[in-house]
C-alpha cells in the first residue's frame, strides 16, 4: 500500500474517532450491514437502502473502511469512510486504486488507476427490520478519475460520471430453519464502465442503463452473515469485454464497532483479462 493511501486511511480513522456521536443503543447488531467498493453502506458490491451506521432517528454515526480485492490479474484496493446522520442521510467518500498488470503498464505508461467517490443516500420510508415493508432508499455516487489515459485510450467518452439508484432491503426474522434472513434489491442507472474505473460511456453506448443488483444473506448467529451478491455490468466499450459480477461471502460482526468479510469474487473479463477471480477482503470500524 503506497504512502497516500496510508495517509488517507489515517485521515479517515482520525475524523471517524474526532465526531461526537452517541448512538450505541441505535439499532439491532448487523442491520448497518457492511461497506460497499464505492463507499456506501451495504454489501461489497451492491449498496443497500441500509445507512452506513448505527444510528437512531435522534443520532449520529460514523464509519471508517479498507477493502482489498485480490483477483488473477489485477488489484482493486477502496478505502474510505461515511457518516449517516438521524438514521436518514449518509454521506460517504471512497478513493479506490486499481493497480495494473505488467502488459497494460508498458502500453498506457502508466501502473495505476485512482478514482474518487462521492456518495449520498436518503431513506425514504420504511425499517430493514420492523416495518412490514421494505426500507427504501435513494441514492447517487459521483465518481472522477485522477487521469483518463486508460479511459480515452480504451474509447470511453469520459473520465467523470454520476450514478444514480434507488434500493430496497429487508431483514426477515427467523425466516430460514430460525435464522434471519436478509435480502436487498437494486437498481442502478448508469454510464460506468467497470465502475467508472474504464471511464464512462463508450462507441457501443453512451446513455444512461438501468443495471440490477442483488445481495442475500442468512445471519447464522447474531455475529456470522453468510450470503451471496449480483452484479448487472453495460458493454459501453468495443474495445473491452464487461462480465457481472459475482461473489460468496462470509461476515464476522464481533459487536458495533468493527466488522470483516472475507468472500469469493468471480468479476468475469475485466479489461482484455478472462476469469478474473480471486479472494475480497474488507473490514469496517465504527463509532457511536
Amino acid at each position: 500500500m503506497n504512502k497516500v493511501m496510508i495517509n488517507v486511511l489515517g485521515v479517515s480513522f482520525g475524523l471517524l474517532f474526532a465526531l461526537p456521536v452517541l448512538a450505541f443503543d441505535g439499532k439491532l447488531l448487523a442491520t448497518a450491514g457492511l461497506s460497499q467498493l464505492e463507499g456506501s453502506g451495504g454489501g461489497g458490491l451492491v449498496p443497500w437502502a441500509t445507512l452506513a451506521g448505527y444510528d437512531s432517528q435522534d443520532d449520529i454515526a460514523a464509519s471508517a473502511f479498507m477493502t482489498d480485492v485480490n483477483v488473477t490479474d489485477y488489484r482493486l484496493t477502496s478505502i474510505g469512510a461515511a457518516a449517516s446522520f438521524y438514521d436518514r442521510v449518509e454521506l460517504s467518500y471512497a478513493q479506490q486504486t486499481f493497480d495494473l498488470p505488467v502488459g497494460l503498464v508498458k502500453a498506457l505508461d502508466t501502473g495505476e488507476i485512482k478514482q474518487d467517490v462521492i456518495g449520498v443516500k436518503v431513506r425514504l420510508y420504511g425499517d430493514a427490520v420492523y416495518s412490514a415493508y421494505p426500507q427504501v432508499s435513494v441514492g447517487l455516487q459521483h465518481k472522477q478519475l485522477d487521469s483518463d489515459v486508460v479511459a480515452s485510450y480504451l474509447g470511453a467518452k469520459n473520465d467523470s460520471g454520476t450514478d444514480f439508484y434507488v434500493a430496497a432491503t429487508k431483514v426477515h426474522l427467523a425466516a430460514v430453519a430460525g435464522y434471519n434472513l436478509v435480502w436487498n434489491l437494486t437498481a442502478r442507472a448508469t454510464k460506468a464502465n467497470e465502475m467508472g474505473l474504464l471511464g464512462y460511456g463508450g462507441p457501443d453506448n453512451n446513455d444512461y442503463q438501468v443495471m440490477l443488483e442483488g445481495s442475500v444473506g442468512v445471519l447464522l448467529s447474531p455475529k456470522w452473515v453468510v450470503g451471496m451478491e449480483y452484479r448487472q455490468k453495460p458493454n459501453n466499450l468495443s474495445s473491452v469485454e464487461e462480465d457481472d459480477w459475482t461473489d460468496v461471502f462470509v461476515s464476522y460482526l464481533p459487536n458495533k464497532n468493527f466488522n470483516i468479510t472475507a468472500a469469493y469474487a468471480d468479476l468475469g473479463t475485466v479489461a482484455t483479462k478472462k476469469d478474473q477471480k480471486g479472494i475480497y477482503l474488507s473490514m469496517t470500524g465504527y463509532l457511536w
